[in-house]
């Protein structure tokens, strides 16, 4: 794709009243209906008339959340859209590859050709869930998810793409010559296959990426088609998006096989002024005493002694090499600490709006700017959109924001195409198998 016509990415990432940790405290907020359909329904259909690429449900085995399913809400929404991707988290540490290939490849077909699975490896520990002693270190996760992955791709090849006959005149439903046994034996994983329903329409759903850490970029370059990351700077996102495009190529990949969504995460309003209110009003909510509670907790020390109004220092810190959970977000807060010298109040204010995103308060036309400039100055290929209220901050992006990025010539003005893939500019890929054959 020319530079000319190089257009932005945008996803949707849902979450409850918002992404800010207190929006579910504002008048307005409806906690209540987060378990509600068509509650979520209207929203997503907020995204698809918007002409966002897909929207996306974030997912974990351990805490109080209180969200639906992925793959039952996305099946369930996948029948109320026409366009509009449809990605769910699923970890690979607590899961299986026969059933994460099958689930998704039944949400792409339910979709015709709308799914996509960020492939995480599990920060929090679940392993008293699922009856393990702890969770797996680390470096292990990705050695167990590169397998996992690879495993679940040559479930989805197992079929042809034209192995489905359903003939009357011969009487054959399936070309059985055309469906595959994998026999697959690694280091982590022993399956034998076929996957019991055919080749998804998309051949794989869109495979996207959140971790951020060494591993996690390797990682990336290797397997993932979109990367969702945390950056607080466009200096900080240059770097990464530098640093991760660089690796295609020791995998035979292009710069275009893959794009990189910061996450933004705003506060939108007509005037600065008002959109302050909103930030100030949020802050005024979050509690306090949990906040610090849960940073002391990711940080290894007490801070709950501590002035709200003192500047932090990196002083007895836990270092990143020291966590087993998400290594890139808890870097970045220490980045935040070193680099711009917060005080405890303002890291509780900035961790709160995002949880580590990159937040922004003031107009959509300001917004536009940022977006524009992040995008043109190779910081990103799109944005992974994270209201800090919904539904409200949802639909100032769709009513304003995106108007203003179409006007710019940034943004599509219709879909194009009938998958996500797509939406992505991404090729659809070979079956493996057929390709194996052919070579033979």
């Amino acid at each position: 794709m020319s530079e000319a016509k190089r257009q932005l990415h945008l996803n949707a990432f849902l979450f409850g009243t918002g992404h800010h940790e207190a929006s579910w405290r504002l008048p307005d907020a409806q906690p209540e209906k987060n378990l509600d359909f068509n509650h979520l329904l209207r929203i997503v259909q907020t995204a698809e008339r918007g002409l966002l690429d897909s929207v996306f449900l974030a997912d974990g085995y351990v805490g109080r959340s209180n969200k639906l399913e992925p793959f039952t809400e996305l099946s369930a929404l996948a029948s109320r859209t026409k366009h509009i991707g449809l990605i769910a988290t699923v970890g690979t540490t607590y899961n299986e590859p026969f059933h994460v290939a099958r689930k998704f490849a039944s949400l792409d077909h339910i979709s015709k050709g709308r799914a996509g699975w960020n492939i995480v490896t599990g920060a929090g520990s679940a392993a008293h869930n699922f009856g393990l002693e702890e969770h797996p270190e680390h470096s292990l996760r990705y050695e167990d998810a590169d397998e996992f992955v690879e495993v679940t791709k040559q479930l989805w090849d197992s079929w042809e793409d034209d192995a489905v006959l359903n003939d009357k005149a011969s009487g054959k439903l399936y070309d059985q010559d055309k469906i595959h046994k994998i026999d697959y034996e690694g280091q982590y994983y022993k399956v034998q296959g076929p996957l019991n329903i055919a080749r998804p329409p998309q051949g794989y759903p869109v495979l996207v990426q959140a971790g951020s850490s060494e591993s996690g970029k390797e990682f990336a370059a290797k397997v993932a088609e979109v990367i969702f990351t945390a950056h607080q700077s466009i200096e900080s996102a240059q770097l990464f998006y530098h640093d991760v495009k660089s690796r295609l190529a020791k995998y035979g990949r292009t710069h275009d096989e893959l794009k990189i969504l910061p996450g933004i995460s705003p506060i939108l309003a007509e005037t600065e002024a008002e959109a302050k209110e909103i930030e100030d009003q949020l802050f005024e909510f979050i509690d306090k005493d949990e906040a610090v509670r849960r940073l002391s907790e990711r940080l290894g020390v007490d801070l709950s002694a501590r002035s709200l109004d003192a500047p932090l220092t990196l002083e007895g810190l836990r270092s990143t090499d020291e966590v087993n959970g998400n290594k890139s977000r808890h870097q970045l807060i220490l980045d935040l600490i070193r680099d711009e010298q917060l005080s405890l109040k303002q890291l509780i204010n900035r961790l709160g709006g995002a949880r580590g995103h990159f937040t922004f308060t003031g107009t959509p036309i300001q917004l536009a700017d940022k977006i524009e400039e992040w995008f043109t100055h190779g910081a990103a290929d799109g944005f992974n959109v994270m209201p800090q209220v919904y539904p409200s901050g949802l639909d100032i992006f769709v009513n304003r924001v995106v108007p203003e990025l179409q006007n710019r010539g940034l943004f599509r003005t219709a879909y194009e195409g009938n998958t996500l893939r797509d939406r992505l500019g991404l090729k659809r890929p070979e079956n493996a198998r057929r390709w194996a054959k052919a070579l033979q």
